[in-house]
């Protein structure tokens, strides 16, 4: 593969996208929806969409984009539009859940919170990344990936700028790069561990079933038949695939279910049947249909501003407290989802006491 000299690049001028903060806030391209999006100016994120290197800009009344190719501004228009989906009356859909005492409580702090409609390809292996992983770690994974396996676009400042260094964009990697013999080892060297094999193997399987065109096809299928299909792959539990249904098949009425939804349930809810200390299987499905019986067709939207708001209050939260729910979320959720067995990380990217911590829970 021939790359492009890594220089900063041309733009677009930017563009509107007519969107009010009220129906749409760029914090959403931070808050675990996606891994792909990187700041590159104050209120600015970039990240490749459709092999087409893209910023967005957060004004007070307004979403701006431009783009680093001539002659796609329409194209990316639409494609931003889809991504967004932009043709739900996210307003309209806040004043319906506000009914809710709690989401009310939250709403007004957390504006414009939507659901991304992700590539399917690109959600799918992204989570799977997800499994006893937080948020800074799947982040600098996937970028290892796309820089290894993806296609060079393009190259933009860094924010806070360091020195005249750029900051490189990639497309995420085909599923057939995915698939290739040796992926296993190769992300093991990446720092994936044990994932590595879980990437590999469910990519071939993804290959030998329809590849892209089979998992867009899980759009056009029932909320179950599309779970039941995604849970055939390697490394894909019902939290993951959950996140997938939600996040790129159209599944409104998904509900993934980690340590910070079961607070929820437990603190704000009080549901009955998750008194336990471990998140069975049956006490998911009581979170994921109490949520449903709640907030109607769109709970999966719902819940992800609910998510939003606890995941902020927990990067707010004193270490111990951090420490504490980072348990909760190790130990409770691999109960209920068998995403992956634990094994000992081979990641040399790991500070000593994350590795510490996890050699004493092998040795439990």
């Amino acid at each position: 593969m021939t790359l492009l000299p890594k220089q900063s690049i041309a733009s677009s001028p930017w563009i509107s996208l007519n969107v009010e903060p009220n129906e749409l806030k760029l914090e959403v391209l931070d808050a675990g929806q996606s891994f792909v999006w990187r700041k590159t100016n104050e209120s600015e994120w970039s990240a490749v969409l459709s092999s087409k290197l893209v910023s967005l800009k957060q004004t007070e009344s307004d979403v701006l984009f431009r783009v680093y190719q001539p002659g796609v501004e329409e194209a990316v228009r639409k494609e931003l539009s889809d991504y967004f989906q932009l043709n739900e009356n996210l307003v309209a859909l806040y004043k319906r859940w506000e009914l809710d005492d709690n989401f009310k409580r939250k709403a007004s702090s957390f504006p414009g919170i939507r659901v991304l409609r992700q590539d399917p390809i690109e959600n799918v292996f992204s989570f799977i990344c997800t499994s006893n992983n937080h948020i800074s770690r799947i982040t600098m994974m996937i970028d290892r990936l796309c820089e290894k396996f993806g296609t060079y676009v393009g190259s933009l400042p860094y924010h806070p700028p360091i020195d005249d260094k750029l900051r490189s964009f990639y497309t995420f990697p085909t599923l057939s790069a995915l698939a290739a013999d040796g992926m296993e080892g190769s992300l093991r060297d990446l720092g994936f561990g044990y994932r590595g094999k879980y990437v590999e193997h469910a990519a071939k399987k993804a290959l030998e079933r329809g590849g892209e065109t089979w998992l867009k096809s899980l759009r056009d299928v029932s909320y179950q038949e599309a779970k039941k299909a995604l849970l055939e792959l390697d490394g894909v539990g019902p939290k993951v695939a959950d996140c997938v249904c939600l996040m790129s098949l159209d599944k409104r009425g998904a509900i993934p279910v980690d340590t910070h939804v079961w607070q929820i349930a437990k603190r704000d809810y009080k549901l009955s049947g998750i008194t336990t200390k471990t998140l069975t299987a049956k006490a998911y499905d009581i979170i994921g249909d109490r949520f449903r019986e709640i907030f109607g067709c769109h709970a999966g939207w719902a819940h992800s501003v609910l998510f939003t708001a606890d995941l902020r209050q927990f990067s707010k939260a004193s270490p111990g407290k951090k420490r504490k729910e980072a348990e909760i979320d190790d130990e409770e959720l691999e109960i209920v989802t068998n995403e992956a067995p634990f094994e000992e990380p081979e990641s040399n990217f790991e500070s000593a006491a994350e590795r510490a911590k996890m050699r004493r829970r092998i040795r439990k």
